[in-house]
């Protein structure tokens, strides 16, 4: 099982801004010489907290920063951009990055951001899949162009001003071939859009906010996706992403994972649940059933519930529990937040890849994803 770190980290709205873009610029150049498979890192335009605007920009800065960790849009918000911008940028970013890089997409949840570009009152599901429509399209095909879907709003043609024998009217195409991998957030309970992303090929990336009953879900969802057209869904594909501390011990743990007022995980999770709340209906995602009373959520419900905290052999048992309710899945994403306390954010970082994942994979009898770098000091 492959061990790989997301970001969305939430920082208090005190913070510099420029203090916590360099805090998680460190946090992913410590997870790639921690041997981390990949990072994920979200953008949102409009929140004072959650601090990246731009992931894949964020992302170009750390190419040189790092040698072998994949970077990844968390993702690039596909809605709130013309698609040929998007399938430019990324193309350029996989050859920047040597092919480091997974392309992650959604349409943008954020409403405020929404509002800012506005497309508030627009369907934004729909904008979101014309344009993934539109990008891969662009990629897969050669001068001259004219993409024109039928309900497609994206109409997109170079062919009464190319001048080709000069290269002009050429479109970028990314280094992998016949694309990087794309992966996409799921946020909700039994969500259909995952019966698509295994029609295309798309891999499945839980969300951490998610109560671990949910998650089988998308599997089967999936997996039924692949099986309309003719395919095997490979585990290796799918992703969980929790919310995980691991200390020297279980009181530090208790304390620094969500009891301590400061605690960097209660403010996540409080954010969280504010956030989610405001929307209808969205709270389900943290309920043990449907019909389960909004006032019963509470921010120590979710810490108790969606924390993995402890030592590391409480750490490695409460994976290898998750692992038995939902089956088995290729990478367990490990959420970054803010660092309260540097030393302690980084230890959990450096327990979790070289103390939990080996046993973790041990007890699982799945051999090592690939050799751990030196112990970082």
């Amino acid at each position: 099982m492959r061990l790989g770190y997301f970001t969305m980290p939430v920082h208090p709205m005190h913070r510099d801004w420029s203090e916590t873009l360099r805090e998680d610029r460190a946090a992913i150049i410590l997870a790639d010489k921690l041997g981390f498979h990949d990072a994920f890192v979200g953008e949102h335009i409009t929140d004072r907290c959650e601090n990246v605007t731009n992931s894949m920009m964020f992302l170009s800065s750390l190419i040189p920063e790092t040698t072998q960790i994949k970077l990844a849009t968390g993702t690039a918000n596909l809605a709130q951009m013309h698609p040929v911008l998007i399938a430019a940028q990324a193309a350029m970013f996989d050859h920047l990055s040597g092919g480091r890089f997974v392309f992650g997409i959604s349409p943008g949840a954020l409403t405020s951001d929404a509002e800012a570009l506005g497309i508030l009152d627009e369907d934004r599901n729909k904008m979101f899949a014309d344009a993934i429509d539109v990008i891969l399209a662009i990629w897969e095909r050669d001068p001259p162009y004219d993409i024109d879907f039928p309900g497609n709003r994206y109409k997109v043609a170079i062919n009464r001003v190319p001048a080709l024998h000069l290269g002009v009217g050429y479109m970028a195409k990314p280094l992998q071939k016949p694309r990087p991998e794309i992966v996409g957030t799921v946020v909700a309970p039994f969500s259909p859009g995952v019966v698509h992303m295994g029609k295309r090929d798309f891999h499945p990336l839980s969300a951490n906010f998610l109560l671990p009953q949910h998650l089988k879900s998308h599997w089967q969802n999936y997996s039924k996706g692949k099986m309309e057209v003719g395919a095997q869904a490979n585990v290796a594909d799918w992703r969980i992403a929790r919310t995980i501390f691991v200390a020297d011990d279980d009181k530090t743990a208790a304390r620094y994972g969500g009891d301590d007022a400061n605690s960097p995980y209660r403010f996540y999770y409080g954010q969280i649940h504010s956030k989610i709340a405001r929307s209808p209906g969205r709270l389900v995602a943290f309920k043990t059933h449907k019909d389960q009373p909004d006032d019963e959520v509470t921010d120590d419900l979710l810490i108790d519930q969606l924390v993995i905290r402890g030592s590391v052999n409480k750490v490695v048992d409460g994976l290898l529990a998750l692992h038995a309710e939902t089956g088995d899945f290729g990478e367990i994403v490990y959420a970054g937040l803010d660092w309260v306390d540097p030393a302690l954010s980084q230890r959990s970082m450096q327990l979790m890849a070289e103390e939990v994942m080996p046993r973790v994979n041990a007890a699982l009898g799945k051999p090592a994803v690939r050799k751990q770098p030196a112990s970082v000091k």
